[in-house]
């Protein structure tokens, strides 16, 4: 892709996590932004300080990514008022906490209706005008979780392995065009995700806690960091860009044992196990 410094890049779930961490290291390496997060407050807040500390151009759009009309309305805006855009991360995503059983279908469709159908909405409404660019890069925020599968997370697991196939297939379909394609996956970061998880009724606040734990011992890289590693992934057009020691690790043991890696896992990290029925 083109440098950073003079581009202008769409950014989704700008307003915490991973995406504000990505909004200020774009900034100040000069990139003009779109950021788009359904926390308007957070994102006024992330928008007035970016303005505030560089010179570039900072738009910000109240966006929920579960809807297509809002996503649309989102591109028209952030091209209208940054006609070079030449970047978008799709970047925003939930979490989900219970066992399959005990998950109602309506929690596992809002899941997939953020996490992967926003990725498939954003794609498709940006696509259009960055193909038309000189040069311009797509990246699709999966996870480690769109490497291996753990217990406890089938939705999540489910929509983080969906936007890996779609960014792959993607990327193979624009291999001939100026449009660059990248699937990141993060392993543990030190973002709010599993304190603002939903969990589904079954879960009580005993299985809270301990989820909460196994995700603060595992999240040892900061957004800071993961930023970083996205940002000099782009600058090499790295089609796989893999987020702390953890999901190097994990890419290996998958690629090991293809079948076999959950025994691993659930060992180095003592993962929950499910509740045996009368006990």
């Amino acid at each position: 892709m083109t440098d950073i410094k003079g581009a202008a890049i769409a950014l989704t779930g700008a307003a915490s996590g991973i995406g504000r961490a990505l909004a200020s290291a774009l900034a100040a390496k000069g990139a003009d932004l779109a950021l788009a997060d359904v926390d308007e407050p957070k994102l006024a807040a992330i928008a007035d300080e970016l303005r505030r500390s560089h010179q570039v151009s900072v738009s910000a759009h109240r966006v929920d990514v579960a809807k297509d009309e809002e996503v649309r309305r989102f591109a028209e805006a952030a091209i209208r008022q940054h006609p070079r855009l030449n970047v978008l991360i799709n970047n925003a995503g939930v979490a989900l906490q219970g066992w399959f059983e005990e998950m109602p279908l309506a929690d596992f469709e809002w899941l997939m209706s953020i996490n992967f159908w926003g990725v498939v909405r954003g794609t498709h409404y940006f696509l259009p005008h960055l193909m038309a660019q000189p040069a311009a890069h797509i990246a699709n925020v999966s996870s480690v979780f769109g490497l291996i599968a753990p217990v406890g997370q089938t939705a999540y697991s489910a929509s983080k392995f969906a936007v890996r196939g779609f960014t792959e297939a993607l990327r193979h379909e624009l291999a001939a065009t100026r449009v660059r394609v990248s699937c990141v996956h993060p392993g543990g970061v030190a973002t709010d995700i599993a304190k603002s998880a939903r969990a589904v009724a079954a879960v009580d606040e005993e299985r809270r806690e301990a989820a909460a734990k196994r995700f603060a011992k595992a999240a040892q890289t900061t957004p800071e960091q993961a930023a970083a590693v996205i940002l000099e992934g782009l600058a090499n057009n790295r089609p796989r860009i893999l987020i702390g020691g953890d999901a190097r690790f994990i890419d290996r043991l998958q690629r090991w044992l293809p079948v076999s890696y959950w025994r691993i896992m659930a060992y180095l990290n003592n993962a929950p196990r499910r509740p045996v029925a009368g006990k």
